[in-house]
């Protein structure tokens, strides 16, 4: 292993950049040559290659996005286009990789090993916190964090007019993000794909709160919840309860930017030497995270087809803190 290569792919994540300086300093520090990759896969279809060195990565560490950017190929999902890529792997004499991204980033990554016997070693970077393998990813704590500001923001107004919102965040296939700002947030209820939503039960507890003088109520919402996504949800709430003053809020995208919190840095940095420390010991097709403080390699496979269960205690506690147990209909009335 002399030459080695990082990018990154996917959705960008907070802690990103401080990952890509992990890797290069640590390439650097082992004795390799290091160099970066632009735009992920389409990147290395195009030759987009750039030799790095340690001022290459100076000043990134506290900046969200991805200073090699990122994109998402459907040529390298054809047999032609990771042909080119490969070509261009020859052709810069990289003998190793570092895949910054998640699922989609390590499926590629492991078809193109197959086939051309590429070594590459992942680094789970994805606000989702939904991979197989890691404790946390990188940018999911920045990310709860920047929805934890806005809800507490939110709560103010919400109090102010004694208004009902539904916020919603990022989770696709996860509450991940959901259920750790809500009991952050303080939040009274919070619907995600791991639980089954009841649009009764959400009513009967904001009936509920009502009759206990309860002014205001803030319910997270993930946008992949069983039942729609927060618009939906809310207006299903307002057919059967007409006086209910209630608001939408998206935080979209705004939770994928921003400096990353420390404990990300922390994490990044952490697996970025993890991932070049891996292709040193000659591993490939394992993604580098930690479990229960201690840094470990899973393979790609097991990343990407097994599930990652939300610690159920955790959505047992938002209803515990939230005051006596609700009943159900007759708590309603």
């Amino acid at each position: 292993m002399k030459k080695i290569a990082v990018f990154t792919s996917g959705g960008d994540a907070p802690g990103m950049n401080a990952c890509i300086r992990a890797v290069v300093r640590s390439a650097h520090y082992f004795g390799l040559e290091v160099y970066g990759i632009y735009r992920g896969y389409d990147g290395m279809i195009n030759g987009s290659f750039v030799e790095m060195d340690d001022r290459s990565v100076s000043n990134i560490i506290q900046k969200g996005g991805t200073i090699l950017k990122s994109a998402r190929s459907e040529e390298f999902r054809t047999k032609e286009g990771r042909a080119k890529a490969y070509k261009n792997i020859k052709k810069f004499g990289i003998d190793g990789l570092v895949a910054i991204g998640g699922n989609g980033t390590f499926t590629g990554a492991l078809i193109f090993h197959d086939e051309y016997g590429v070594p590459c070693v992942g680094a789970p970077g994805t606000i989702d916190n939904d991979l197989f393998g890691t404790d946390f990813t990188i940018g999911y704590d920045t990310a709860v964090n920047t929805a934890l500001a806005a809800i507490d923001k939110i709560r103010d107004t919400a109090d102010a007019h004694e208004r009902v919102f539904f916020i919603e965040v990022m989770g696709r296939d996860t509450g991940y993000i959901a259920v750790r700002s809500a009991i952050a947030g303080g939040a009274e209820m919070a619907l995600m794909p791991e639980t089954k939503t009841s649009i009764k039960e959400v009513i009967g507890k904001l009936k509920y709160g009502t009759s206990q003088s309860k002014a205001s109520h803030i319910i997270i919402v993930a946008e992949g919840d069983e039942m729609g996504r927060a618009a939906i949800i809310a207006d299903s709430v307002k057919k059967e309860i007409s006086e209910l003053d209630a608001k939408v809020t998206i935080l979209g995208h705004v939770q994928r930017g921003g400096a990353p919190t420390a404990a990300d840095r922390v994490l990044a940095s952490r697996l970025g030497l993890g991932a070049v420390e891996g292709l040193i010991k000659g591993k490939t097709n394992v993604m580098a995270g930690v479990i229960n403080r201690t840094l470990c390699y899973t393979p790609f496979h097991d990343t990407i087809t097994k599930k990652k269960p939300i610690n159920k205690e955790l959505i047992r506690m938002i209803e515990v803190l939230n005051g006596r147990k609700y009943k159900g209909a007759e708590d309603a009335v």
